[in-house]
């Protein structure tokens, strides 16, 4: 037995499923994404057992992707959840059959409730099909499943075609990156989107702050204490003066003894680089890889600092990467 070969033979077989789908679409498909496009209500998608997983998938991406949908399993939409589907919702029935019991029993009611159905079936002569307002053909040749039973092709084309969907409904919305981190708070993109600096920097009694006056062994006690191996630099009036970082203490002390002597105000960056506290975490990643520096202090509107965000923060809250 080759597996690699039986291996292969399934991918290509399952590939070459989803584009006889794509070489026999109709209009059907734009009528679909318009429906669900200006459905008033939110979209309910139904389907049994395997093909139902595919539909649960389908409920979760148009959930992210601005379209507001839920999953409804049949068996337990003709046992009492069918009050969840309501006056201006539409359903999307997965059936490769189109027969199947649980899916049928659903229909009385959504016509009683003048509720369109969009059904994706392998079976254009089933009873679903005669009954949605819309069918979407997702049929594959019978030798394409094992035995002809065992649902491989079918359900790979079912998730192939809500994908599809899904991608044309959040182009038609002009869904952008930024939409998406709103529904994805916890993950990557939503990191990286949604985090402000505000959210990640050090502030208060975390924040390194020595006066313009200090001298060396104050400055550094106070970067050592705060461990962010900088500090912010204050005039008289509290406003920011210039940053001492661990860089500038090892070029001070290249110079000799007789740097040891200097106050904050003579070994400080004048002028660095700084923040807004609302500014997007990511784009103060950027600022930093653009100054090539790992840390930035940030400030009021009267350029009073009010914490420092390190290039570690950053990295632990996942926006590098």
């Amino acid at each position: 037995m080759n597996i690699l070969k039986i291996i292969k033979d399934e991918l290509l077989q399952e590939a070459e499923s989803i584009r006889n789908v794509a070489d026999r679409l109709g209009n059907e498909f734009t009528e679909a994404v318009e429906l669900i496009f200006s459905c008033e209500g939110k979209i309910v998608v139904t389907g049994m057992g395997k093909t139902g997983i595919i539909g649960r998938k389908l409920a979760a991406t148009l959930a992210s992707t601005g379209t507001s949908a839920i999953f409804l399993h049949p068996a337990e939409g003709i046992h009492g959840d069918l009050g969840m589907v309501q006056k201006d919702d539409i359903v999307i029935a997965l059936s490769y059959s189109g027969n199947t019991r649980e899916m049928t029993e659903l229909i009385p009611y959504m016509h009683f409730n003048k509720i369109p159905i969009i059904a994706i079936t392998g079976n254009t002569d089933s009873e679903l099909a005669a009954n949605a307002q819309i069918v979407l053909n997702g049929s594959v040749p019978a030798e394409y499943e094992p035995f002809g039973l065992v649902p491989t092709c079918s359900t790979t084309v079912a998730l192939a075609i809500g994908d599809a969907l899904a991608v044309a409904l959040l182009k038609k919305r002009n869904f952008n990156e930024e939409d998406f981190a709103r529904y994805h708070p916890g993950g990557t993109i939503g990191r990286k989107l949604l985090l402000k600096v505000k959210d990640l920097m050090h502030s208060k009694d975390e924040m390194p702050i020595v006066s313009d006056a200090a001298s060396l062994d104050v400055v550094v006690l106070e970067m050592t204490g705060k461990k962010l191996g900088c500090t912010c630099v204050l005039k008289a009036n509290k406003q920011l003066a210039g940053i001492i970082t661990d860089g500038d203490l090892r070029r001070l002390l290249s110079r000799g003894m007789k740097g040891l002597k200097q106050k904050a105000c003579e070994i400080m960056t004048k002028d660095p680089s700084v923040i807004d506290a609302e500014m997007l975490a990511v784009d103060a990643l950027y600022l930093m890889e653009e100054k090539k520096i790992t840390m930035l202090p940030v400030v009021d509107d009267e350029c009073r600092p009010v914490g420092i965000l390190h290039m570690h923060d950053l990295i632990q809250a996942g926006v590098v990467g």
